[in-house]
């Protein structure tokens, strides 16, 4: 069971907090970088806590900082962008991307200071279309983590967000939960409506799949792993990697490039990033006679950005439509859940958990094995962290993740299922070079 005190612990993340301390050792998504928009006005940003502006200079440089003016504390939301900065509206005081201030309109020129006025800005990166930031206290940012869905690209990149309203480790554990897909997400499926040849049809032939769960250099990883035919077996592999990954088991090993990123907002709210390949293979998306599973697939569709600091990508079913549940659907059992979209079922049952679940009401069963891994993993990383000074798997070594690899695929049951692991991502696709090559 997870305390009180620990679930406290692993779920604060503002500025002093031992996991957002933790966090800010990392590079940190912020936005898409399509949301930013040359010369053009501010966004409001809440991220690990802080309350944030984002804008894109005339010359395509983007600037992370607080939104506080340094002068009075007027928001720099409220600011007008002016080319190669942005102007605060209360005395007129002019802040560049980094930070500086570069002109006080409001003073005699023989009283400005510009030189000694500087925003609150963090270190940023634009990558894999989305922008980063770096908001711990070195001088200089670690690198850059090498995740190959990171590098993709453009035009075979695709990625999907949205927000949740609930802690950031509640909405990730539901990515690193393997037996609930047979339930929430396919319950009213079974294997005799879905392709014959498809080896994930074993989800629907045995639901309660046996675990081998393990640290890893990145984190944790877990093989859930279930009888399929001809002395074989059918495994579904995922991992969580520092500081807030995750490589999901939903289609086949052999192609799926795409990582789950989950940002905390706030410690009640978190926005989630999924960047994938688009030529992937998926798993269970269509019935035997080609029509798609229903409620399996739907579009996310939001509500208006309000420009608030929780405004951007809200689902637009949510608790205040009971996720658009349609009862008629799950009596009939035409919809397990019967709540439509994969995204949706999963933002449903952990938001219902409350903004911050309270796990000393869990019982843990063999299923939550990697729950747990990772809940005990990351505690272990804090605590170092905290007390001793020890960075976090990752931060200075942005390869840590070069073994890490999510998906399904079929082994011989004679063979270990972490041999069996290894050979298969001997023979993976990279995107990057569109051939088969030996896993670095």
């Amino acid at each position: 069971m997870t305390t009180i005190s620990d679930n406290e612990l692993l779920t604060r993340v503002g500025r002093g907090t031992p996991t957002g301390d933790l966090m800010r050792e990392y590079w940190i998504p912020t936005c898409l970088s399509s949301e930013l928009k040359s010369d053009a006005p501010p966004i409001r940003l809440m991220l690990l806590g802080e309350k944030l502006i984002a804008f894109r200079e005339r010359s395509g440089r983007i600037g992370v900082m607080d939104h506080r003016c340094p002068h009075r504390c007027a928001s720099l939301f409220f600011g007008r962008a002016e080319g190669d900065g942005i102007r605060c509206i209360y005395h007129g005081w002019k802040f560049d991307a980094t930070g500086q201030c570069v002109d006080q309109p409001n003073l005699p020129a023989d009283e400005r200071f510009v030189e000694k006025v500087h925003a609150v800005a963090y270190k940023v990166k634009e990558q894999g279309g989305l922008v980063w930031t770096y908001m711990g206290s070195r001088a200089e940012a670690p690198p850059f983590p090498e995740i190959e869905a990171f590098d993709l690209p453009e035009s075979e990149r695709e990625i999907r967000v949205h927000q949740r309203k609930c802690n950031w480790l509640q909405a990730l554990e539901g990515d690193i939960d393997t037996s609930h897909y047979s339930f929430l997400h396919m319950g009213s499926v079974k294997s005799e409506h879905v392709p014959p040849d498809t080896m994930h049809r074993f989800n629907l032939i045995e639901r309660a799949p046996r675990y081998h769960v393990q640290d890893t250099e990145w984190g944790t990883m877990y093989a859930a792993w279930r009888p399929a035919e001809a002395d074989s077996l059918y495994y579904r592999f995922s991992h969580f990697m520092f500081p807030f990954y995750t490589l999901p088991p939903d289609g086949n090993f052999g192609d799926l490039v795409q990582v789950g990123i989950w940002v905390p907002m706030d410690d009640t709210h978190c926005m989630v990033f999924t960047i994938f390949w688009s030529k992937r293979t998926l798993g269970m998306r269509v019935l035997r006679d080609g029509n798609p599973i229903p409620g399996c697939v739907a579009p996310m569709d939001y509500l208006p950005d309000d420009g608030s600091w929780f405004g951007r990508w809200r689902l637009a079913a949510g608790p205040h439509n009971d996720y658009m549940i349609d009862r008629d659907s799950q009596a009939a059992d035409g919809i397990y859940s019967g709540i439509s979209g994969l995204a949706t079922q999963d933002q449903a049952v952990t938001e219902s958990m409350g903004d911050i679940v309270d796990r000393s009401f869990e019982h843990l069963a063999p299923s939550d094995r990697m729950i747990t891994r990772t809940r005990r993993r990351l505690l272990m990383a804090v605590r170092a962290f905290k007390d001793e000074g020890v960075l976090p798997p990752g931060v200075d070594s942005p390869q840590y993740c070069q073994g890490a690899r999510g998906g399904a695929f079929l082994a011989p049951a004679s063979q270990d299922w972490h041999q069996a692991y290894l050979e298969n991502l001997d023979r993976i696709v990279r995107p990057l070079s569109t051939t088969r090559v030996a896993a670095e």
